[in-house]
């Protein structure tokens, strides 16, 4: 998915929208207290009972041998006999998240470090792991598999053509983009054989972008990107068995350049693997199950969408490892779409299925599977699009019980331990804010208070809710911010935030609904009306239809939502002033608002786009292909929907911004948007943000240089206050 820029306030404080952009939250095998990085070093908190917090490892016992600093750990593992600790540390960015570093074995009798992988390029080592029995680690180093014998450190290679382009035991870009993959290799759970990902990305392209300001001569940066229409790479199943020191593909069937393998896992009995198939539209998926022994093949279940099958809402962060077994392994539990809510299903091995939530609303997502007690606790809104409450629901089926009490309102964020006895919630709305209460489960009794709270500040205008039905008699939800002071009797500009892709929803009921960051004051205190309005085809919870309703109209039916809300709201509030109408963007809501500039310039009179797609055949394929189709198919679809085909419509005023470091939306669309502009004589302000990533927050004074920026523009061109 595009990638969502800060300015939606909920991620800040609420949403994790990368697996590790906030670490995991690490538990003591008991579930009654979880690992935190401290000053000290590794600390153990007590959820129950804070006072009683202890020192798990302290900093003397991180400083290796001939060091006098200690490790600076991202995050660790215990093995299997509870004796050796697996630390992961020195860590370095790989795309989105440091991923990878050095790992160092800490032995807890001894108090000794030692450093894996010697030898290997610093900092090169990539989601290490223990075997079942805790006796060997394997992990990946320069797209290859490594295992190595605890009791010698000798390490050897178990692939032997990893290269740039021959990627073993992690994935390219677009797949962890897309797919949230980034963890490409699993030991079975007799620990006798290693099951791994192996992507031929030696056909895709590389996007050049290129670096004018580090160096005499400029330098191009290669990134492995496949555009729209660009085959992915090839990918394949393989099984290395540790004794014989052999690998085995997976005889999946189908082209294997023309299908994608977002999720693998072992059968809990190490005999066979069982993985989710996509064809390159995404719109069939297949569970197969492939025997560890032969690599032979089956399909145990199918299923098929007019649209797409949407695989990472199923998972929290949208972290597609795991599997969700039950029954002993003789059935899983999977989500679908297919009868028009997002439901909870559990498939056995056979491809038998049976529905267990039937309720007629949306599983927002899952948050646990209590098994031992038979339950499901899964996160959904029923009456309110904008919120969210945890939900339980019996293994067997039946009717789901939601668990949040009204004293909880808003949008809750449960993280629960894992004897399923204990949360940690936090809790959201536009009046307050508060984290990290411990309640018990089933019963939602609150153990422990909040540990902060914040309530809104009551000299402050907030966020209000709303719904506006269109001409199309589409009802959309909206929040809107009024001016402080405000008198329906004047008439105030508008400013509309959008986003209005399907990566995510910007009207939820949070503390930070109405904020902007990027400008500086207070828009309310100024004068102005702030808006924003979800569309069809953003994840909000009503239903399949709402969703999908966008396929191959990106860039159409959003859009014509979006005008048409305004165009509402304007009919509802005669204190709106039409004459000083804003709209603005970042990533896919700069798209939007070159779009809305462009296919209706007699509502809109000034945009900000930030970081924008301008045309969608500059994409990435899977995101791209999963809403939009095949260019090869319905090529209209893709140059309809994007901001190149408007570009020669623009009246109003526009500032186009970017960073010419984005390796996620190119430069090259702002680019190739300005030529249309020049094209057509068209007037407006750039400003483009050297080597800075889609994220343009990089580098000394760059943060508050754009919200100045901002702010400067947006005041010039639609003027604040009542008139």
């Amino acid at each position: 998915m595009k990638r969502i820029k800060k300015f939606i306030n909920i991620a800040l404080y609420f949403l994790c929208l990368s697996p590790l952009a906030a670490q995991k939250m690490q538990w003591t095998p008991d579930g009654n207290a979880y690992y935190s990085f401290t000053k000290k070093g590794i600390e153990t908190v007590n959820l129950l009972n804070p006072d009683k917090n202890q020192t798990f490892l302290n900093n003397n016992e991180l400083i290796p041998s001939g060091s006098s600093e200690p490790l600076k750990v991202q995050s660790f593992q215990v093995s299997p006999d509870e004796k050796n600790l697996l630390l992961f540390a020195n860590t370095q960015k790989v795309w989105r998240d440091n991923t990878r570093g050095d790992y160092w074995i800490f032995d807890r009798n001894t108090k000794k470090l030692t450093q894996l992988g010697k030898g290997l390029p610093a900092a090169s080592l990539m989601f290490a792991k223990f075997s079942p029995d805790g006796k060997k680690v394997a992990y990946v180093s320069k797209h290859n598999i490594y295992i190595e014998d605890l009791s010698n450190h000798q390490f050897g290679k178990i692939t032997n053509d990893g290269t740039d382009g021959m990627i073993n035991g992690t994935f390219d870009w677009a797949y962890e983009e897309e797919f949230g993959a980034q963890d490409g290799f699993r030991w079975s759970p007799d620990g006798s054989k290693i099951a791994y990902w192996k992507l031929d990305a030696r056909n895709t392209k590389n996007f050049l972008m290129i670096n004018n300001t580090d160096s005499l001569y400029s330098f191009t940066i290669p990134v492995e990107y496949p555009k729209v229409g660009e085959n992915p790479s090839g990918c394949t199943i393989w099984i290395y068995d540790v004794l014989a020191k052999s690998s085995k593909k997976a005889a999946v069937e189908g082209d294997e350049i023309q299908h994608y393998i977002p999720r693998m896992e072992w059968v809990l009995d190490s005999k066979s693997i069982i993985l989710q198939q996509l064809n390159r539209k995404q719109n069939q998926s297949k569970i197969i199950i492939a025997d560890a022994g032969s690599g032979a093949a089956k399909t145990i279940y199918t299923e098929a969408d007019p649209a797409w099958i949407d695989i990472k809402s199923s998972w929290n962060s949208g972290d597609p490892s795991g599997w969700d077994w039950i029954d002993n392994g003789k059935e899983f539990l999977w989500l679908s779409e297919k009868d028009g809510w997002r439901h909870i299903y559990k498939i056995g091995l056979n491809g038998k299925e049976t529905l267990i939530t039937k309720d007629a609303f949306d599983v927002i997502k899952p948050d646990f599977f209590d098994i031992p007690n038979k339950l499901i606790y899964f996160s959904a809104s029923p009456k309110n699009a904008t919120q969210k409450y945890l939900y339980k629901v019996s293994l067997n089926g039946g009717k789901a019980e939601r668990i949040t009490p009204e004293s909880y309102p808003g949008t809750n964020k449960y993280t629960i331990s894992p004897n399923g006895k204990l949360a940690m919630v936090n809790n959201t709305n536009v009046n307050s804010r508060s984290s990290g209460a411990v309640i018990s489960l089933p019963n939602h009794k609150e153990l422990v208070p909040p540990v902060s709270s914040t309530k809104a500040d009551p000299t402050k205008s907030k966020a209000e809710f709303f719904q506006i039905t269109t001409q199309d008699d589409v009802t959309l939800d909206g929040w809107v911010v009024k001016p402080k002071n405000f008198n329906p009797d004047k008439k105030y500009p508008v400013v509309f935030m959008v986003y209005g892709e399907p990566g995510m929803q910007t009207v939820t009921d949070n503390f930070y609904t109405g904020w902007n960051e990027l400008y500086i004051g207070d828009m309310a205190e100024d004068g102005y009306l702030y808006v924003s309005l979800e569309n069809r085809g953003t994840p909000a919870p009503r239903g399949r239809e709402w969703r999908k309703s966008v396929y191959r109209k990106i860039g159409q039916l959003n859009i014509r939502d979006q005008a048409m809300g305004a165009k509402a709201v304007f009919a509802k509030w005669p204190y709106a002033d039409t004459s000083r109408v804003a709209v603005w963007g970042w990533s896919g809501g700069g798209s939007s608002t070159l779009n809305l500039l462009g296919q209706y310039p007699e509502i809109y009179q000034t945009g900000i786009a930030i970081a924008p797609v301008a045309n969608q055949l500059f994409y990435d394929n899977i995101y791209q292909e999963r809403y939009m189709g095949l260019p090869q198919e319905n090529r209209e679809d893709f140059v309809n929907g994007s901001p190149l085909a408007y570009a020669k419509n623009l009246k109003g005023n526009l500032l186009l911004v970017h960073g010419t470091g984005d390796d996620n939306v190119h430069y090259q669309n702002t680019e190739v948007y300005i030529n249309e502009l020049v094209k057509y004589n068209k007037q407006f302000q750039l400003m483009s943000y050297p080597n800075r990533t889609h994220a343009i927050d990089e580098g000394e004074g760059t943060s508050l240089h754009l919200a100045t920026l901002f702010t400067k523009y947006l005041k010039e061109h639609c003027p604040p206050g009542g008139k």
